[in-house]
């Protein structure tokens, strides 16, 4: 029997209702392949901060540094939306992200067809969709320094800085050749190298790490063109890299390509050691507050969240396949969330779906 230690991390919102049926699909998926998972859990976020002061501990982020893997819901909320605020929900992810070295997210977005109609696009238009986008996640704007706000002569102003090394670019691309030779063999990478100096280096290390990769076609493309383009014909692309402020935007604008910002999971990984990657996954959906304790978010992207631990962090590819392949049974068996709902469909709740998936992990 193999043993594994997860880092829950709920969060804020609807972060706790999403997670629980995680954690449920994943005790299925012990069952069945003969594997026990450990957890332990603690605040994060606006949670953390009403209790502790601040948003991520350092305890926290040691008890993250000893699991395998971490499992993250989302943090947030109106509570804590004053912008004068120097103690924010989200320097929790941000620290968790530069604490355990992760350095690259990865979304997939592919397009089941029986949400095709789910989208507002046509259907003609998403039906092939089938990408993975890239991520730097520890440069650029949201971590460059200098970063303040000051007033002088009676005027407020901000400065935040735009930052790249040659080794995060490097790292983050070569891990986009390497995806896109394991896909359709097409990189696209995403910078803003008519105006920006850190996207002309990032294009012209892109340059230099495609010579490793004659098998992988290498496009470049704008940030406001690839923007244009993922809604014009989504299905041409295959693999995305970008930095960190592009990809945050990006793979929001992306996610409704697949339905419902409720179906998309996420991964953010660091460097692998001894065969093995610590990630943390998350669902790229948020706190969602206007439903929060209503029990009628779409528990999915979580649920798919921790398919992707099984495959990155644990190695367990069948196992990863299994649950992924539980919800696309249950979506083609007709059953929706909320989100994904149309004219006669009746929504389940959170458990409802929690429920269905899990037994559709445990009966194999």
């Amino acid at each position: 029997m193999a043993h594994f230690k997860i880092a829950l991390l709920p969060g804020d919102g609807i972060g706790g209702e999403v997670i629980g049926q995680a954690v449920r699909v994943l005790d299925a998926v012990g069952g069945r392949f003969d594997h026990s998972f450990e957890y332990s859990e603690d605040l994060v976020g606006g949670a953390s901060i009403d209790a502790h002061g601040v948003a991520l501990r350092d305890e926290t982020l040691e008890m993250c540094q000893a699991q395998d893997a971490v499992l993250f819901g989302a943090v947030g909320g109106p509570k804590w939306d004053d912008p004068k605020a120097s103690v924010r929900p989200e320097q929790a992810i941000l620290g968790l992200r530069k604490g355990l070295g992760l350095f690259a997210n990865i979304r997939p977005v592919k397009m089941l067809p029986i949400l095709a109609d789910a989208t507002p696009l046509k259907r003609e238009t998403v039906e092939a969709v089938d990408m993975v986008v890239l991520r730097e996640l520890t440069g650029g704007i949201y971590f460059g320094e200098p970063q303040r706000r000051w007033e002088e002569n009676g005027q407020r102003q901000a400065v935040d800085t735009l930052a790249y090394s040659e080794h995060e670019v490097e790292r983050i691309v070569r891990l986009g050749f390497e995806t896109a030779r394991a896909r359709r063999g097409l990189l696209t990478s995403v910078d803003k190298a008519n105006i920006l100096d850190t996207s002309r280096m990032w294009r012209e290390i892109a340059d230099e790490v495609a010579r490793d990769y004659p098998d992988v076609t290498l496009e470049h493309r704008l940030v406001d063109a690839c923007a244009m383009d993922l809604i014009r014909h989504p299905s041409y692309f295959d693999v995305i890299v970008t930095e960190n402020m592009f990809g945050d935007i990006l793979t929001d604008e992306a996610s409704m390509l697949a339905g419902s910002m409720g179906m998309l999971p996420s991964a953010s990984l660091g460097a692998s050691e001894n065969g093995s990657t610590l990630g943390l996954y998350e669902p790229i959906h948020g706190t969602a507050p206007d439903i929060a304790g209503q029990g009628i978010a779409n528990p999915m992207a979580m649920i798919l969240s921790a398919a992707l631990m099984l495959r990155y962090s644990l190695g367990l590819e069948a196992e990863a396949t299994a649950i992924e392949d539980a919800v696309t049974d249950i979506l083609a068996a007709g059953h929706r969330s909320a989100d994904l709902a149309g004219d006669g469909d009746e929504p389940l709740s959170t458990e409802a779906l929690g429920n269905l998936i899990t037994d559709a992990v445990a009966g194999g």
